[in-house]
């Protein structure tokens, strides 16, 4: 168990990690922290095997190992297929990172049976199908974190179909940790707010949605997040000071759920926040 004394450079050094939808954004990240610290990484890629590749390159120049595998987390048979190459190549695992997501934005008097049922299969599905498959690999138990989104808790446009199933997979984390305790795993999520992200980029670009500004001056602290700050609170789970953490989901958001109108920075003096306060 790492402490503050020791160093924890290489505190991952011989385990094994798998994430899903790995080749960029947070997933990119967090595998390339890992990496760094001795950790062999699956890069679970859909389309871009170069992108997933040059991650398993990076990778083990920094020190750990790597290998990339294509698996569709919509498709059961490859979200088999996709532990059965991490089973080939290291025998078992150690962490599982549930990341890959994808929905339709629509209202939800326009989401048909077709969203509903993808956005199914891809956000929720694969998180039970593939802690399933992890737990049998984990002979020495291990830690399971779900990404999820302040939509599992906030509803605002569009995000209906993804922000449900997002809660869906969090009350699955609560369900997972009790039933997984007994075999020495911990389940947990961590749940991101206004992350800075290709996603995030797609979002606010989409015809008619309100300017990501508006939504970034209600943060507390100022600012939308960051791939890093997600990817150390997944670290921070997968670690050993947080063994005895599990069945919660950790909130990564600058405040901005825990705040509402009136906003502080919509009031004026005499109310308006002074300037931080001074020792005489």
């Amino acid at each position: 168990m790492s402490t503050p004394e020791t160093d924890d450079a290489r505190e991952y050094e011989g385990r094994v990690a798998l994430i899903t939808g790995s080749s960029r954004g947070i997933g990119r990240t967090l595998a390339l922290d890992l990496a760094g610290k001795g950790a062999s990484v699956v890069v679970n890629y859909r389309t871009n095997a170069d992108l997933a590749e040059q991650v398993v390159a990076e990778a083990q120049r920094r020190g750990g190992d790597g290998i990339a595998v294509q698996a569709d987390m919509e498709s059961p048979e490859d979200i088999v297929r996709l532990f059965d190459a991490t089973a080939e190549k290291y025998g078992r695992l150690d962490f599982f990172v549930n990341n890959a997501a994808a929905a339709a934005f629509k209202r939800v008097a326009d989401l048909k049976t077709h969203h509903l049922d993808r956005s199914y299969a891809m956000n929720l599905r694969p998180f039970v199908l593939g802690a399933q498959e992890a737990v049998k690999l984990m002979d020495r138990g291990g830690r399971i974190v779900a990404v999820s989104s302040y939509g599992s808790m906030r509803a605002f446009a569009t995000y209906a179909a993804l922000g449900s199933y997002k809660a869906a997979v969090e009350s699955f984390v609560r369900f997972m940790a009790v039933e997984f305790a007994g075999y020495g795993i911990t389940v947990n999520g961590v749940n991101g707010g206004l992350i800075d992200s290709d996603s995030l980029d797609y979002f606010y670009s989409m015809p008619g949605m309100a300017p990501m500004q508006k939504v970034i001056d209600a943060i507390p602290l100022g600012r939308p997040g960051t791939v890093e700050d997600m990817a150390n609170a997944i670290d921070f789970l997968l670690s050993d000071r947080a063994g005895y953490i599990t069945g919660h989901t950790i909130i990564v958001d600058g405040g901005m759920t825990v705040a509402a109108p009136p906003y502080w920075h919509d009031t004026s003096d005499p109310l308006g926040l002074p300037p931080r306060p001074v020792r005489d």
